[in-house]
Parts: structure tokens; C-alpha cells; sequence
């Protein structure tokens, strides 16, 4: 943080959805100006994107900007913020196949490189741009690390992989002070209502069957949302220009085992209904976050069973 001479100012793009809602309150806590951009996409409910907001907008420090990066004026973006956190994209790895790749492109790939030329050559001190690990695929090796090829095995991955490497080539051709962060499955409040965890409490909640693709023996490592935005703060304080980093909750498990916790949590026995296993799903993700630890001081601090604990109450609340 600057002294009191004046107040640091961060843009967050995305700052709506799951993670840049979180990130926008707690740079807010921290005592910076927010500005947040969002387009509001129909990907799911806009209306649970602004409920996302009500805090934030209720105080003097937040202020939103409805703009699609891929289009619109990015001149009205401030000028000279200290930080920059790029959370807005196209998620959904499922729904990247097909007619719907034009929107990958534009709004993971297009969107990215706009933002980037728009603060190039500026006074930003960090860029730090949310990747995926989504862009290693079915990776050779796990647990999985940043110099391990990158096999993305959906388009969305392919987009995602894309966007990291324009703003890593944006460091080393023009000096932005660029990271990215690539994100293993990110979950807790406010997680997206297509995502699985979000689907499994509710469908537990409700007393329905829960949909599971593939054998549930899958596994992922689970990444708690307050940890991806510690990581996330840590990246512009520390972050080395031009690095990749894993950003990974060091909880491993398979779906079958996630089942299993959020029925002890819930003290409701789930309905299962298995379907198949669907394109572009890796078998395992796993990370490797020594590099995270070494350059960034961060590691993850929230187990697995209090996070889907946290995930659980919340859902309930809102049901």
C-alpha cells in the first residue's frame, strides 16, 4: 500500500462473477478504489451477477463499468491504477464445442489482448491475468507444474492458454508487468450455478438426483475461493513479470469422494444418476505450486471439508 497521499486504485475485469466479486471486496477491505468492469453475458443469470454486487455498490469505494472488453472504448478505463486483475472470460469448459467457440474467442482471447494494448506502455505496477489448468489438459505427470507442456484438451482450454500467453508475451515485448494464475477448480460461495459443486448441494438440498459424468473416481485438485484471491493479491505484490504460476488448494480427491463429505456435511444420503464422461474433462488435475510458494509466499489455508462446509451453509441460505 501507498501512503496516505493518495488512494491506490485496482481495476478487476470480471468483477461480477464467482472470484471477481470476492477479489473486488477484499482489495475494498484492503482500502483501495475499485473499479469493476463487467458485460453481464447471459452465460448464466445476470441477476445473480448483480446480486454479487449489492455490497460492494452500497459503498463509497466501488464503481462498475458495464463494458465488453472485446468491444467497447477501453479509453474509459482509469489511466494509471496500481493493479490490474483480469477474472473476466468465457468459462465453461462443456460448452465450448461448436457454434459457441466465436464466444470463447472473443471474450477470452480478443478481450484479453484489448486490455493488455490498452495498458501498455502505462504506469500499471501488475498485471495478473486469471489463466486456468484447464490449459494443461490430460497432463503427463501430476502433480502437474508450470514447465510441464500444456496439452489443453477443450477449445475453452485452448482459449484459456491463449489468452496467458498473449499477456506473457506482452511482458517480455513491452515490459507489462504481466502474471498469470492458473486456477484449479475454484469453488465456495458464489460459485457458478453450472459448476459441480454448486449442482451437487443443490440437487442434495432439493432431494433430486445428482447428475454425475464418468465413474466419480475423476479427481481434482480443489481450490478454495478465498485462497485463489490471496493468491491473487499476492501475484501483484510479488509476482515475477512474465511467470505462470499454479494455483491449487492442495485437495486431490475424487468426485466420488467430494459425494461423500457433502452427504456427511448435509446429513443427507445423495441420489446418484451417472451419465458419461464428457468431452473435454481431464481425468486428473493436480499442482505442482512450489513456484507459487517460492515467488509468491502463498499456499492454500483452507481444507477441503470446511470449504464445501462454507459452500453448503451458503447455499442453504439461498435456497
Amino acid at each position: 500500500m501507498s501512503d496516505g497521499a493518495r488512494t491506490d486504485l485496482a481495476v478487476v475485469t470480471g468483477a461480477a462473477g464467482f472470484i471477481g466479486s470476492h477479489l473486488c471486496e477484499a482489495l475494498v477491505q484492503r482500502g483501495f478504489e475499485v473499479v469493476g468492469v463487467d458485460c453481464f453475458t447471459d452465460y448464466y443469470d445476470p441477476a445473480i451477477k448483480r446480486r454479487n454486487l449489492r455490497g460492494l455498490l452500497a459503498g463509497p469505494r466501488f464503481r462498475l463499468l458495464e463494458h465488453d472488453l472485446s468491444s467497447a472504448d477501453l479509453a474509459a478505463l482509469p489511466d494509471a491504477p496500481r493493479w490490474v486483475f483480469h477474472q473476466a472470460a468465457q468459462a465453461g469448459v462443456r460448452a465450448s464445442w461448436g457454434r459457441e467457440f466465436e464466444s470463447y474467442t472473443r471474450h477470452n482471447v480478443l478481450a484479453t489482448q484489448r486490455l493488455l494494448e490498452r495498458y501498455r506502455g502505462t504506469a500499471v505496477e501488475r498485471v495478473v491475468v486469471a489463466s486456468s489448468s484447464s490449459v494443461y489438459g490430460d497432463a503427463e505427470r501430476l502433480p502437474t507444474s508450470e514447465t510441464d507442456l500444456p496439452r489443453p484438451f477443450s477449445p475453452y482450454g485452448v482459449t484459456k492458454l491463449a489468452a496467458e500467453h498473449l499477456a506473457l508475451l506482452y511482458a517480455r515485448n513491452f515490459g507489462v508487468p504481466a502474471v498469470a494464475l492458473r486456477y484449479f477448480t475454484v469453488y465456495g460461495p458464489r460459485q457458478r450455478p453450472d459448476m459441480g459443486f454448486h449442482r451437487f448441494i443443490t440437487a442434495l438440498l432439493q432431494g433430486r438426483p445428482i447428475t454425475l459424468y464418468g465413474d466419480g473416481e475423476q479427481t481434482r485438485d480443489f481450490t478454495y475461493v478465498d485462497d485463489a484471491v490471496a493468491a491473487n493479491l499476492a501475484a501483484a505484490e510479488r509476482g515475477v513479470q512474465g511467470r505462470a504460476y499454479n494455483i491449487g488448494g492442495g485437495s486431490r480427491v475424487s468426485v466420488n469422494h467430494v459425494l461423500a463429505e457433502l452427504a456427511r456435511i448435509a446429513g443427507i444420503s445423495p441420489i446418484v444418476e451417472h451419465g458419461p464422461a464428457q468431452p473435454g474433462d481431464p481425468r486428473d488435475t493436480g499442482a505442482d505450486i512450489a513456484r507459487a510458494r517460492t515467488d509468491l509466499a502463498w499456499s492454500p489455508t483452507v481444507p477441503l471439508a470446511e470449504g464445501l462446509a462454507r459452500q453448503v451453509a451458503w447455499q442453504k441460505e439461498g435456497a
